[in-house]
Parts: C-alpha cells; structure tokens; sequence
C-alpha cells in the first residue's frame, strides 16, 4: 500500500537553532540522542517470498517522530495553543498534559493556551476565554476522564473566523486533538494559515475511539474502551447464564468501524455472536441472526450478543439528518434488536429473559487505563517535538510500532475498516463460533 502513497510531510522552513534539549549526537552510544529526517520506515510490511526487492523514494517512507537536532521556532517566541474536538474519549487529559509538560519542562516554552469547548472556543460568539496552561494545572488531569478543556462538535468549517482568532491570539503553534472531522478542520486551518503567510504549526494527535483513522495502528482510548466494554460483557453473560433462555444483549461504539466489537469479544471470551458494519447479516431466515440465537439457546440455554451502533443500518428506517460534526444520524440498532428477539421468541411462544446494556458513555468517560496513559504521553511528546521542528499539517501516529509523521491530508482521505477476510475476523469468529455468514 506505501508504494502508492506520498508520505511527505510538510515544513515550515528551514531549522536553524539548536534544540535546547541536550541529546546524544553520536549514534551507538547507548545514550539518548536525536532523529533525523531520513530516518524512515516502510508502511506496508507484507512481502511475498520470492519477490524482487526494491527501493523507495523519501516520499514513499514514513518520517520517524522524535526531537530534531535544530529547531524552528525559539522557545521565548512560542504561543501555543491546544484543542480537544469532539466526542469525549479515555485519555484526552493525558495527552493535554504530557504537550503542557514537554513544551513546559523541555522546550522552555513559557505561553500554553488552552482553547475551551473546541473549535468553537475560537469563535467571537461563544466568547470564551483561553485557558492558561503550565505544568501546575495539568499535573494532576490524567487522573479523572473527560478534558479540563471542554469539547464540542462541529465550528470547524468556519475557517476563517477561525484564523482571524489564532492570528489575533499570536498563536504560532496549534496542536488538534480529534478524529476524522477535527483533523479535517485543522487541515482546512493549515490550508487557510499557509493562504495568510502566516508561520503556524498545526499539528494533529488522532483520537478516535472507533480506532477508524486510517494508517494509524491504534488510536489513543481503544485499550481503555475495550477494557470496559469487556465489563460490559462479563455482565452479560452473568445475567444470561443464570436465567432460563437468557440473552445479554450489549451495544457497542464503532459507527463505520467494528473493532471495539470484535476486539471485545476476543477478549471477553464471553461472546456468541459479534455484529459489526463491515459484515452485514440478515435478522431472518433459516441462516438469520434469530434462527441461530434459538439454536444456541436450545442448546446452551444462554447467550450473549454483542453488536456495534453501526451495524445492521439497512435493517432500519433511519433520517438522513447528520449530527454538528457531519456524521450522519443512526438508527438505534441495539433497541431494534432487542425489540426483534422479544418479539420473535413471543411468536414461538418460548419465553425469553433478555438484558440489554449499553455502557457508551461509562466507556467514553472513563479515565484513561495504564497502557493507554502511556501512549497518550509518548503521542503528546512526540507532538511538541514536530511543532517545535516546523512540522506542519501533520498527524502524530503509530505505525509498525513506531512513531511517526503522518501527513493528514492522508489520514483523512478515507477511513479504517476491520477487512472481513482478516486474521482479526477469522479470530473474532473463532471465538465466538458463530457462522461465517448469516445471510440467507
């Protein structure tokens, strides 16, 4: 797939002063020491045996994330600002904290702003005040959930007003913590920034708890979110074990996206059947989703369901009226389901216990889990090192295990979908052992 692609990530200009932070220079010291541009990896790691090897353009390559040797912007000259759009997701004050702290402890950067209730803490009508960011305020946030910064959808198609305010604030470096639509309103920002002749990084972490950003291997929030859907889960299957005929039915995120469905059911163990969009299925039927629930409760006397709030739309009549961030608005899959079980089993005459949980927003604002408050650092350093090198129109991501700049013009351009023909659906499959397809 990176043979096709341009990874070329932008610059501000040349970086002529020396970083601040004092790294090793001489490599196989077995210290600490600086990344250079050309230092770069392959996207696509699938080979065929056999096949002819071959080189790659810098272009082709993704640029590995880290501190630069020479930096563009003077630390004394630094306003900068950051944002958290959108949905709330595990993890958000983590990575507010972990830029505070690396503009604060490494860079000497002494002027962090930061803009409440997302993009639209930049326009005049809302007339909110910046938040003054140091080391101080945000040593304690990655202890509770949610942002101290506030967020909100939608604002981020008003381009102009919106750098008409980083302008008249003299902000030079905005870091965007979002997904798919805040990454594109600060694409569009870049793209406004560069029009001005204005000298502003504008640097993205993607934060997605669907984990559907493309390219990016894992999303900050995924771990902590399939922690608690696994709860959710557990739950379930409590309930539907100890009733006669139970079902624990649970409603998942993952709009577009399926794989905090199928990743909790890998690890719940708990799961019989997994419903996601990429995988559509029919609800009757001799091979439907009911024919198959009765056969497993005939045979085990409970089951447990998961399904995610995308899957199964062409079953439902839903509007075509979109939420402020452009998403369009979905039918309630979970409340369909459970009303088609009830009435099914009624039609046979078999009476059903089904529970029904929905744990979104328990799981959506959760404090961040231990491996996610790692990521979340390590993204929001390596996101001050790329500001203060002149990156720009960039995403931080995880690729291969590595961090790395991502062009967003890339990230944005389509979405990330569990492949039904993955090891991850075989998996997912397996563990619950339900049908490779239940379409009639």
């Amino acid at each position: 797939m990176s043979d096709t692609q341009d990874f070329s990530v932008e610059n501000l200009g040349q970086c002529k002063i020396s970083n601040p932070i004092e790294y090793s220079l001489v490599a196989g010291d077995s210290l600490a020491g600086y990344v250079n541009d050309d230092e770069r990896i392959v996207h696509d790691v699938a080979r065929t045996a056999g096949a002819e090897p071959r080189s790659f353009t810098s272009g082709e390559l993704l640029e590995l994330a880290g501190p630069r040797e020479k930096v563009y912007f003077p630390a004394k000259h630094v306003h900068a600002g950051i944002v958290t759009c959108g949905g709330l997701c595990p993890g958000l004050n983590d990575v507010i904290r972990a830029i505070v702290r690396c503009l604060w402890h490494q860079y000497g950067v002494r002027r962090i702003s930061g803009i409440p209730f997302g993009y639209n803490g930049l326009l005049p009508e809302f007339n909110l005040t910046p938040i003054e960011l140091n080391p101080d305020e945000v040593d304690d946030i990655h202890k509770i959930g949610g942002t101290i910064l506030g967020s909100s959808r939608g604002g981020g198609e008003r381009t102009e007003e919106l750098v008409d305010a980083i302008q008249r604030m003299n902000i030079n470096m905005l870091f965007t913590i979002g997904g798919d639509g805040t990454q594109k309103g600060a694409l569009a920002l870049a793209h406004e920034i560069e029009r001005r002749n204005l000298k502003v990084a504008v640097i993205g972490i993607p934060k997605t708890i669907d984990n559907d950003l493309r390219f990016i291997q894992k999303s900050f929030g995924f771990d902590t979110a399939v922690a608690k859907a696994t709860e959710a889960v557990v739950s379930a299957h409590t309930e539907a074990h100890s009733a006669i005929f139970g079902v624990g039915l649970v409603r998942l995120m993952g709009r577009e996206s399926g794989f905090i469905a199928a990743h909790t059911a890998l690890a719940s163990h708990e799961a019989n059947f997994c419903l996601i969009p990429e995988v559509p299925f029919e609800i009757d039927g001799p091979n439907g989703l009911l024919e198959h629930l009765h056969q497993r409760l005939r045979q085990r006397n409970h089951a447990v369901i998961i399904v995610a709030e995308g899957a199964g739309q062409e079953h439902l009549q839903s509007a075509e009226a979109t939420d402020a961030s452009g998403n369009k608005r979905l039918g309630d899959i979970g409340v369909y389901l459970k009303q088609r079980i009830i009435d099914y089993f009624d039609s046979l005459k078999v009476g059903v216990n089904l529970k029904y949980i929905d744990p979104s927003y328990t799981i959506r604002s959760a404090e961040a889990a231990p491996t996610d408050s790692v990521y979340c650092s390590r993204l929001g350093n390596n996101a001050v090192h790329a500001a203060m090198s002149g990156k720009t129109k960039t995403l931080i991501g995880l690729v291969n295990n590595h961090f790395v700049h991502l062009p967003i013009p890339i990230a944005v351009a389509s979405r990330n979908y569990v492949d039904p023909e993955s090891s991850l659906w075989r998996d997912v499959i397996e563990a619950t052992q339900q049908p490779v397809s239940m379409k009639n």
